[in-house]
């Protein structure tokens, strides 16, 4: 068990800042719209929009918002048309940025991702130039302040987990394959652990961390992207230095 100064773990506590702003609204019914168009409605047969929908019911989304943007995606009502693109960048102190993006107008949101990157002295990487960094991965985050934190490992390991990291503030991060997502989040419930998220998300194979100033700069350019409207996830190998 270790607990790393990571741009997950600063992204994540900055979204519980954030989430009053009804931008996070919009995110989470864009995701909901395209899984629904993508693997159906049903999310039991559905692990995407399963995935959205739990995040939309953590940050207390109306149900009847989410079955509006299920059936948009399905297109049982009318709704906007989303596309997928991702955008792959090197950032100040050679991070690497992989950013997903739906939108629905291509030219803008390119327009305004370069915009961003030149602004904060960044670029464009090729294809793939940045992808192959990242591997898909499940996150959960517990909260573990009123648990053992020998139990919780052993209990989290024992369900499939992959590794348990202690983030500093009384919760934990579980990383586990995506196909282990669900089972283990669902087995840390039954054991009566409060999950706080449970996401699929795209992890760094190895991380860089750049000297203080370069790691300032790289943290003000990943904050921009995510406050895009069109930014749906910002992914990086930064470590933020202690």
């Amino acid at each position: 068990m270790s607990g790393h100064n990571k741009w997950s773990t600063i992204k994540h506590k900055k979204g519980r800042a954030d989430a009053a702003r009804g931008q996070i609204f919009s995110r989470l019914v864009k995701e909901i719209t395209v899984a629904a168009r993508e693997g159906g409605g049903d999310p039991e047969m559905n692990a995407r929009l399963r995935t959205a929908i739990d995040a939309a019911k953590s940050h207390n989304m109306p149900a009847q918002n989410i079955d509006r943007a299920i059936k948009r995606g399905t297109g049982e009502i009318a709704g906007v048309s989303y596309e997928e693109i991702k955008y792959e960048a090197y950032g100040p102190g050679g991070v690497a940025i992989l950013v997903e993006v739906l939108t629905d107008n291509r030219n803008r949101a390119a327009a305004e991702i370069r915009h961003l990157l030149s602004k904060h002295n960044s670029h464009l990487g090729t294809p793939n130039s940045v992808a192959y960094i990242f591997k898909a991965v499940g996150e959960i985050r517990v909260d573990g302040s009123d648990s053992d934190e020998d139990a919780l490992l052993e209990m989290a390991l024992d369900a499939g987990a992959d590794d348990v990291e202690a983030e500093g503030d009384g919760s934990f991060l579980i990383t586990t394959s995506v196909g282990s997502l669900y089972s283990i989040r669902d087995a840390l419930e039954s054991a009566g652990i409060p999950i706080e998220s449970a996401e699929r998300t795209m992890s760094p194979e190895t991380t860089v961390i750049p000297d203080g100033r370069q790691a300032d700069l790289a943290l003000r350019l990943l904050e921009a992207l995510e406050e895009n409207e069109d930014v749906q996830a910002v992914h990086t190998n930064l470590q933020m230095p202690d």
